[in-house]
């Protein structure tokens, strides 16, 4: 796991099941990373990325499940969130990462996108049983 050493501070699990869902999740890492001091920069790059990739489990799987954790590690304070679903998984992850490839008529550049607003990101998949994202965002100071 992402920042494995890392302690955990605070803990949260929000379902995803409806597509307003989608803005619950986005708006409660803004909350958290504005409470942890994230700078502007930061604060957008994980609100983005958690936004993204919570729409790619609404779009694909319907349904899904979002962990959010503030963490520190060695004085740094992070946010990490786990994405995953069951849905029908990524066939080819490094297609993905390369950006431009979408099974759902879009950009696709969530996942390829969302890798360069966080400073730690792992996809697990199996095709036909779903996939979990994890990412990590550190402050700066």
């Amino acid at each position: 796991m992402l920042a494995h050493d890392a302690e955990i501070l605070t803990r949260c699990e929000l379902p995803i099941e409806v597509e307003d869902d989608v803005v619950v999740v986005r708006r409660k890492v803004k909350l958290l990373a504005q409470q942890r001091g994230f700078d502007a920069f930061a604060t957008a790059g994980v609100t983005t990325a958690t936004s993204e990739l919570t729409r790619n489990v609404w779009m694909h799987a319907r349904r899904g499940t979002a962990v959010i954790e503030e963490i520190i590690d060695d004085g740094r304070i992070g946010l990490r969130v786990e994405l995953r679903d069951s849905g029908p998984g990524i066939p080819d992850v490094p297609r993905v990462l390369a950006g431009g490839y979408s099974t759902a008529r879009s950009l696709g550049l969530g996942l390829s996108g969302s890798r360069r607003l966080v400073d730690e990101l792992e996809i697990e998949t199996e095709v036909g049983r779903g996939t979990t994202v994890r990412m990590v965002k550190w402050t700066r100071f």
